[in-house]
């Protein structure tokens, strides 16, 4: 079969990570009798160099007529003195919008091989940790009015968090949808006690959970999520979340795994098409050093074989090589321990492919 992929590899540390991960679908590829066709369209700051604009029209409609997008990641100091309009992260944002993407679903697993590097005490990783944070991606206080305006104190500026019915019930289905095959639970996070808008969520979700009787919903200031993900993160399975909750309740749970760069993650909308990316960001102080860990990028790759192409045996191969170069002791930097055997971006890149080829 054939398979056509838009590969965005972006800024810093993205051409590494995406470049492993691409060697890694070759491998799979050659094992399963596929054909990958990559383009590679521009989007962040190696946009603005090239085209003056962090989202050109032609990477849009490249990715429209792909299957998927692969992305690395997007940003850099070099861009950070242009206008929020103009910045590489706007296109990030601009292209989940034109693609419809409204789901990030980001899994966090702590692998059984890195507890030791998980910064929690022993007695609670013992108890693992598997969970999902489905984030709601397009809209909240990241899409909500926004400006600067004369208030009592002088110039002020505001963000406004803004949630209609249908949006909260679209990415509640998802989470639902996840949640059904997995433990059945969900624990939907907000500030009801606030916010307006947390409160329509909260009665929204409740309203989803009716046509969901097998999955049992409980309602967690984010606050106090924020707090029991350190105490006992093994109490969670999936984690229903606004836009900017989920945006750093994520991050949290990453780093809970022992490192944000094991961590994939899936934007998805109404459609096959999806965008899967690390859900760290473009690491320039190591830009170019090959000394990132490309796991994340590999592991959303293999979300997009399951997700976009329904290839559910060849994203079993992806995830079981991953496991096996862990378990031979292979560690980037940013997960290593003395006693580990220290590999650089591309070698682990390198050798997750080989446990693709090779495994029966």
């Amino acid at each position: 079969m054939e398979y056509k992929i838009a590969v965005l590899r972006g800024d810093g540390i993205g051409p590494e990570i995406v470049d492993a991960a691409v060697g890694c679908l070759d491998a799979v590829a050659r094992r399963f009798g596929h054909t990958f066709q990559y383009s590679y369209p521009l989007i962040g700051g190696a946009a603005i160099d090239t085209t003056g604009i962090p989202l050109p029209q032609e990477t849009i409609d490249a990715c429209r007529s792909a299957g998927a997008v692969l992305l690395g990641a997007v940003g850099g100091p070099k861009w950070d003195s242009l206008a929020g309009h103009v910045r590489p992260e706007k296109g990030l944002l601009s292209l989940r919008s034109a693609l419809g993407l409204y789901a990030n679903v980001r899994p966090a697993l702590l692998y059984d091989q890195l507890r030791s590097a998980s910064p929690l005490r022993r007695d609670i990783t013992q108890n693992g940790m598997n969970l999902v944070v489905v984030r709601e991606l397009t809209g909240g206080i990241y899409f909500g009015p926004r400006g600067y305006r004369e208030g009592k104190e002088g110039q002020e500026a505001f963000d406004t968090e803004v949630y209609s019915i249908a949006e909260i019930e679209r990415i509640a289905v998802i989470a639902f949808q996840i949640a059904m095959g997995r433990r059945k639970k969900i624990t939907s996070v907000d500030k009801a006690n606030v916010l307006e808008s947390s409160r329509l969520w909260r009665a929204t979700v409740n309203r989803i959970s009716q046509r969901y009787p097998e999955v049992t919903v409980e309602h967690m200031f984010v606050d106090n999520c924020a707090m029991q993900l350190v105490k006992d993160p093994s109490r969670f399975d999936v984690l229903l979340c606004p836009n900017m909750f989920g945006d750093i309740l994520s991050d949290e749970a990453a780093m809970l795994t022992g490192s944000i760069g094991l961590l994939p993650s899936s934007s998805l909308g109404g459609t096959k098409l999806g965008l899967y990316e690390p859900i760290h960001g473009s690491a320039p102080d190591i830009a170019g050093t090959d000394t990132a860990n490309p796991i994340a990028t590999i592991l959303a790759a293999a979300m997009m074989l399951s997700s976009s192409f329904d290839l559910l045996e060849e994203t079993v191969a992806i995830e079981k090589a991953v496991n096996a170069v862990l378990s031979k002791g292979y560690r980037t930097a940013d997960i290593y321990t003395p006693g580990d055997k220290k590999v650089s971006c591309s070698q682990m890149g390198e050798k997750i492919a080989l446990e693709i080829r090779k495994a029966k």
